[in-house]
């Protein structure tokens, strides 16, 4: 498991406005974190492309994923390692440049 990857994962249950079910989502985790920690970084993925378009959204259309869908980087959250299933493929690292920045805009990272 390496950042940058995209996994499914079961994200439920959840509480009010989380994204839950078992849905695609981005490892952001430092890779040193993923070999050694039993719980990674994510961030959901949507192909709900009916939500306000926010500078914390990542637009993503690519052949593992079925639909143009969003990556949710104000929904960041540590999930158990036990919660994620199938591979789906990885991202190239400039396409992560824009998830990068999205991360600094949701924590507020100057």
């Amino acid at each position: 498991m390496n950042r940058g990857e995209i996994y499914y994962a079961d994200l439920s249950p959840v509480i009010g406005s989380e994204q839950g079910g078992y849905r695609p989502v981005l490892i952001l985790q430092n890779n040193k974190g993923n070999k050694y920690s039993t719980t990674v970084i994510v961030a959901p993925i949507s192909s709900r492309m009916t939500k306000n378009d926010l500078p914390t959204h990542v637009i993503i259309e690519t052949p593992f994923l079925e639909k143009k869908s969003v990556i949710l980087l104000e929904q960041i959250r540590t999930i158990d390692k036990k919660r994620i299933d199938e591979r789906l493929g990885v991202l190239s690292q400039s396409f992560m440049e824009k998830v990068n920045q999205a991360i600094k805009t949701s924590l507020d990272i100057k």
